[in-house]
């Protein structure tokens, strides 16, 4: 049986699976998710940090390691946000073919546009979904941008849009305090508004009848807002959380402290930081999507971009 493997490699991120395509859909070997803050300081700098291209170099030898391992044929890596940003991305792109090609000869890491970016989030997010709720909004908040796509399965894509926010950027930019700040909330508010507002002109969510939210901070919300003591990917994956609980446990986050946050059991080590940001978008996406399209609920999919990525290669 073929195996094939995506990577995703996000400003925050860095993620592998590998799998078995089955007659269009993926049966999982293996999927892991390292926190490597790729895109550290690049909303700043305009380029990788020294010790951020280390971070993620070293994970994806491990995972170059397990390519071998399960004996992988075909990779695709895809790398979003921080890398479109930064100016030495060179650098960055000679390490991951050097790396990926001890596995697949030839495998480098390529940057996609944020519309290939949401296409491909969207075709990972609602293979599992009732095609009776379509049409579907699926909201990728990453750490560096956050994707908006309108489409439902049968006819794809209809529209999207990439702004430029997303956990990290919003903190680095805004929230500087521990905790934060009113007067920085409020600001990240604004910024968040701002820069939504333009995704909202573009994509028209009034017509979306089921909002999906994809990685980190949305399945970390779920996770909360259903009380779990520990992450359950598999409690979490398609679970519904109303507005009035996840607007709750938005507000809970961003006034706690680091430490508050991560003695949570859900959260991951490399999200205490930046998740306070993650929930001031929600918010921000909350508020639009109750007053445009009478949404009254989030849908988080464990299944996302990296999904996409590799049924982008399965044949």
């Amino acid at each position: 049986m073929t195996r094939i493997a995506g990577i995703d490699c996000g400003t925050n991120s860095i993620r592998l699976l590998i799998a078995e395509p089955v007659e269009g859909r993926l049966h999982d070997i293996h999927r892991e998710m390292r926190i490597v803050r790729l895109g550290e300081g690049v909303d700043a700098t305009g380029q990788f940090a020294p010790e951020a291209l280390e971070r993620t170099r070293a994970a994806l030898a491990d995972y170059t390691a397990l390519l071998i391992a399960h004996g992988v044929s075909r990779v695709r890596m895809v790398a979003t946000s921080a890398t479109r940003d930064a100016a030495n991305r060179d650098v960055f792109f000679a390490m991951t073919a050097q790396v990926l090609g001890e596995a697949v000869p030839g495998a480098v890491a390529e940057v996609i546009t944020g519309e290939q970016e949401a296409a491909l989030s969207f075709r990972g997010a609602v293979g599992e979904l009732d095609g009776a709720d379509r049409p579907f909004l699926v909201v990728d908040l990453g750490g560096g941008s956050t994707e908006l796509v309108l489409g439902d399965p049968d006819n794809g894509v209809q529209v999207s849009y990439s702004a430029d926010i997303g956990c990290v950027r919003l903190t680095e930019r805004c929230l500087h305090s521990d905790p934060p700040t009113a007067e920085e909330v409020a600001a990240a508010r604004g910024v968040a508004r701002e820069l939504l507002g333009e995704a909202l002109r573009v994509v028209p969510v009034q017509q979306a009848r089921t909002w999906v939210g994809v990685a980190g901070t949305m399945t970390t919300l779920s996770a909360l807002a259903h009380g779990l003591t520990e992450y359950d990917s598999t409690a979490i994956h398609l679970s519904r959380t109303g507005f009035d609980d996840l607007t709750l446990v938005c507000d809970q986050l961003i006034g706690m402290t680091r430490a508050q946050r991560a003695a949570l059991g859900p959260m991951h080590p490399g999200r205490v930081d930046v998740i306070g940001g993650g929930a001031i978008v929600v918010q921000e996406l909350t508020r639009a999507l109750a007053d445009r399209a009478g949404i009254g609920e989030l849908v988080v999919s464990e299944h996302d971009i990296l999904d996409g990525i590799a049924l982008s290669i399965a044949v």
